[in-house]
């Protein structure tokens, strides 16, 4: 199965991770598909915004296997264990299937543990239609290359300066390093009603406006889930538009 994969990107605190969950939420709505759901952001919280928990995490399974080298099933390499273990933590909810990375206890780098998320994805996204990525904050993750390929690379930002250049930022280097990425889409977030935010600046393939949204920030109050938020909610409505539109794109 050739997956349709979306990576999304972008400095702390623009909404990348909202825009990510409502993305999954969308994608199975008009599919009726199960989506994976990646969590690539060691500091783990997209399966709030899904109103779910993570099973076991790679971090859990990384320091598991620091301690249980010696003692595999005899027959079983430890490619095969990581397989097995990395399936068991899939989290099913409604409407797609969530990996998480989460965190290392230990010290040491994350090296392996990256290793372990880009292998497995690699291998589950013959499973599923859809794919969506949600990464860390920054531009760590793309020297990682925790995301490797992806048909969309969605690089989040607000309207402030900061966030702007981290998303330029974040395209240039995306580029540089070759990732294999169809297109790279900036989403300017956040934004007020009929704001004017669709031109897409060098290095990036389009760029779309999601108006901020008065349900989502007061609702966030109470829970972090967007599975109750209703469909006509503009941050929805913007969101979906968006996928849409680079679905379609990529069908021709």
């Amino acid at each position: 199965m050739n997956s349709f994969t979306i990576a999304v990107a972008g400095k702390g605190g623009v909404g990348k991770t909202t825009f990510a969950a409502l993305a999954i939420r969308h994608l199975h709505h008009i599919t009726g598909e199960v989506i994976l759901a990646v969590d690539a952001d060691p500091n783990a919280n997209l399966h709030a915004k899904l109103g779910t928990s993570p099973r076991r995490t790679i971090g859990d399974i990384r320091e598991e296997l620091l301690v249980e080298a010696d003692q595999l099933p005899s027959g079983v390499t430890k490619q095969e264990h990581v397989d097995y273990q990395i399936r068991l933590a899939l989290a099913e909810g409604d409407g797609f299937d969530l990996l998480t990375m989460g965190r290392q206890e230990g010290p040491g780098c994350y090296c392996y543990v990256n290793n372990i998320l880009r292998t497995f994805v690699d291998s589950l996204s013959e499973r599923y239609a859809y794919v969506v990525i949600d990464n860390e904050a920054g531009m760590e993750h793309l020297s990682r290359r925790t995301t490797r390929t992806s048909d969309v690379l969605f690089v989040v930002s607000d309207a402030s300066k900061a966030a702007a250049d981290s998303a330029v930022r974040i395209a240039a280097l995306a580029k540089e390093m070759d990732l294999g990425i169809g297109r790279t889409a900036l989403v300017r977030n956040m934004l007020p009603p009929d704001s004017d935010g669709q031109d897409a600046p060098a290095g990036f393939d389009a760029a779309y406006a999601v108006t901020a949204s008065a349900a989502i920030r007061s609702g966030s109050m109470r829970s972090e889930s967007l599975l109750d938020i209703p469909q006509h909610d503009p941050t929805y409505q913007d969101i979906s538009k968006a996928l849409d539109e680079e679905r379609k794109l990529a069908r021709q």
